[in-house]
Parts: structure tokens; C-alpha cells; sequence
């Protein structure tokens, strides 16, 4: 089987409206929003990124106009992402006021872990991997 060389791989969540999502990266996760492109007066799509992180948002209505059938199915989500945390009590801080989906957790696995809902409703989950071996 021939191994092929992957650079990146950045997740692409489908929304209705972008604008709280890029809100929820930019405020509370320290994301600079690098792209957008507007729609009329909303935005069709946006990067984020931070430092070599980076997401992408874009609208149900962008993708029907570029493929029907991608906004057909961008329809069905949402999306989940896990992401990796040096400090999750850091994530908690930030997270103030917002109601998060699974609360703080161990896993079997070892990691201290919560999740939330986006603006949008895809499952954010922050883990810190090791966490729940420390106490």
C-alpha cells in the first residue's frame, strides 16, 4: 500500500449563520478570523486560525450554490471535533456562561474531557489527555 504525505487537515462545519460561530472561536478561543467572504450582508464563509490551528464555517446557502448536493448533505450534521488541550481548567475559564453539553468528565482512557455545542449545535469537545491520572 503506498503512503501519501498529508500537510494538514482542516474541518470545514456547516452553519446556517456564521457570525456567532466566528464570534465563539474569536472571543473565546483566541482565533483571528484570517478569510471571509460575505453573502450580501452575512457571510458565506470564514477561517479561522490560530498559530497552525486552523476551522473553517460556511453557510448552508454557500454550499448550495456551489454543489446542491454538498448543501444536501452539510444539512444532515452536526459535526463533532475533539480537540487536545494542554489545560482543560483553562477551557473552563473561557467557557464561562455557556452551558456545556457534557460536563467535566474522566474518561477510561485517561483524559479529563468536557464538551459544548457551538452557536450552530456541533459537539466541541476539549480534552487534556493524562489529567484524570493526575489526582
Amino acid at each position: 500500500m503506498k503512503s501519501v504525505s498529508v500537510q494538514k487537515i482542516t474541518p470545514i462545519l456547516f452553519v446556517e449563520a456564521l457570525e456567532l460561530c466566528v464570534k465563539f472561536w474569536t472571543e473565546r478561543m483566541g482565533f483571528e478570523k484570517t478569510i471571509e467572504v460575505p453573502d450580501g450582508d452575512k457571510l458565506a464563509f470564514a477561517l479561522l486560525k490560530k498559530g497552525d490551528l486552523e476551522i473553517m464555517y460556511q453557510s448552508f446557502d454557500s454550499a448550495d450554490k456551489s454543489d446542491m448536493a454538498v448543501g444536501v448533505l452539510a444539512r444532515k450534521g452536526p459535526s463533532f471535533l475533539y480537540i487536545e488541550v494542554a489545560d482543560l481548567q483553562e477551557i473552563v475559564g473561557v467557557l464561562q456562561g455557556i452551558d456545556l453539553a457534557v460536563p467535566v468528565h474522566d474518561t477510561f482512557y485517561g483524559a479529563k474531557e468536557l464538551s459544548v455545542k457551538d452557536p450552530a449545535g456541533h459537539f466541541i469537545s476539549f480534552a487534556q489527555q493524562g489529567a484524570a491520572d493526575q489526582q
